[in-house]
């Protein structure tokens, strides 16, 4: 049998009468002799052991809990013993848990002495009600912790200056200096203290021990990511919503995906990174309206959206997820493809092809129709053949032209750029990036030019095709040096 106690948050009157009696009975061990209560254990003469040495040896947490978890149940098969720890056994203590699962695993009897846990005396110290929203995080996994600013936040385990710098730098990632914060430490003790401070000063407090958390009260002027998701749904409410908001369809708003889109891509070409931030903003609104008509319309909702792509992630990456073995990124690239055919059951290169979206723009789409097709084994393995295709393609141009024939003289020019897609491939480029970077260029001397006509007192119209030219070759000369 084994008795788990809680010591509550630091005064002996916090324990109840059974809790003293399992503490008294029989062999004690402790999580941590670091706590107010000990002192009473020492005044009444009980024996104890602590696992203190274990957080000095091991060198992760989980595996301090593990060892504990172990110990204490292989005593038990042994003997009738009491396991004691801070505030409430079911609070915030891992390695309460283990032990509850071992026993269950293995048949072993337990039972709970609850107490006064931290989250009562933080209550009490901060005067807050939870019935309007709170979160208990652990400041030991701080990093992956995610903003939820509609609700406060309780932080333990800030036992250390150096953990309550990782949760000032954690909190800093969406949080402004001089947001405020509460310090608490050894709350429910005649010793509480109660600060309210910048978060910038998080760190530099001289009392930090054992005993100390963090509350972060909420805050209606941060934004996480369901609050976006209820500004969007606001914009869409049927009464007090937008009116062109409401109006859009999916059909409506592909357009707005697609600009919103090329603009993230031109921030990303100008490495304009406060504009990227935006424009992937953008982007996001795009996704959560096309997310929130679904909704409307009964066929999917962000969740399922978030879900969908969390699934496909994981099933295309087990080399992540499952660890199965360490691999390149050539390696990662072919087991994609693997993954991906088999996953949309490609049984075919037609199949394939016919996955590739027609909405991609022309160029983009002629690439991955190519890529596609050499993953079959269907493409040249050298570049001269290329060169002759994109010759070969010129000349049935001329024919066609020569024939008068438009519709042929259309097909043929198709096949030139799709001949000249399969170029840029094998040379290593990409031929939307290629191409709009020969329209920057053309834009570039266009504009070199109409300094150089101005200077000159000139403009482009009225002037020859022959006069235009000599002032193109300056502008190109002048790019070049």
């Amino acid at each position: 049998m084994i008795h788990i106690v809680g010591l509550g948050p630091g005064s002996v009157d916090a324990l109840t009468l059974g809790a003293i009696k399992a503490l008294k009975a029989y062999p004690l061990y402790l999580r941590t002799e670091k706590h107010p209560t000990v002192s009473y254990l020492k005044e009444e003469g009980i024996i104890y052991k602590t696992f203190d040495d274990n957080y000095m040896k091991a060198e992760k947490f989980e595996d301090v809990y593990e060892g504990i978890r172990d110990f204490i149940v292989n005593e038990a098969k042994e003997r009738e013993l009491t396991y004691a720890v801070p505030g409430h056994p079911l609070v915030a203590e891992k390695s309460v848990m283990l032990i509850i699962e071992a026993c269950k695993s293995e048949g072993i009897p337990y039972r709970i002495y609850p107490s006064i846990s931290f989250v009562d005396t933080m209550l009490e110290a901060l005067e807050i009600d939870p019935i309007t929203g709170l979160r208990i995080v652990d400041a030991l996994a701080i990093e992956v912790e995610k903003p939820d600013f509609s609700k406060g936040t309780i932080i333990t385990q800030v036992f250390s200056g150096y953990m309550a710098s990782r949760v000032k730098i954690a909190l800093g990632h969406y949080l402004e200096d001089e947001d405020e914060i509460v310090f608490v430490r050894a709350a429910g003790t005649p010793e509480e203290v109660v600060r309210r401070i910048p978060l910038f000063e998080l760190d530099r407090q001289k009392d930090i021990d054992d005993l100390t958390s963090v509350y972060v009260p909420p805050m209606a002027n941060r934004y996480d990511f369901y609050s976006f998701m209820n500004i969007v749904e606001r914009l869409r409410d049927k009464e007090d919503g937008c009116p062109w908001d409401k109006e859009q369809t999916h059909e409506s708003l592909k357009r707005y995906l697609i600009e919103e889109s090329y603009e993230a891509l031109e921030a990303i070409d100008l490495h304009d990174y406060d504009s990227l931030s935006e424009e992937l903003g953008d982007v996001m609104l795009q996704i959560l309206l096309h997310s929130t008509i679904g909704k409307e319309e009964g066929n999917f909702t962000v969740h399922d959206v978030i879900r969908r792509v969390s699934e496909k992630m994981i099933y295309r990456h087990p080399h992540v997820f499952s660890k199965d073995r360490e691999m390149t990124s050539e390696e990662v690239l072919v087991q994609w493809e693997e993954l991906k055919k088999k996953e949309k059951s490609e049984d075919s290169l037609s199949d394939a092809l016919k996955g590739i979206s027609k909405f991609y723009p022309g160029l983009s789409r002629a690439e991955k129709v190519q890529k596609k097709a050499r993953k079959y084994g269907f493409d040249w393995d050298e570049i001269s053949p290329v060169f002759a295709k994109v010759e070969e393609e010129i000349l049935e141009i001329r024919e066609a032209l020569t024939e008068g024939n438009e519709e042929k003289v259309h097909k043929e020019l198709g096949d030139l750029l799709f001949a000249a897609v399969n170029l840029s491939r094998f040379l290593g480029a990409d031929p939307e990036v290629s191409l709009n970077q020969t329209s920057d260029r053309f834009i570039s001397r266009i504009t070199k030019m109409e300094e150089l006509l101005l200077a000159d007192q000139l403009s482009f119209r009225g002037l020859s095709l022959e006069k235009l030219d000599e002032y193109w070759e300056i502008a190109k000369k002048d790019e070049k040096n």
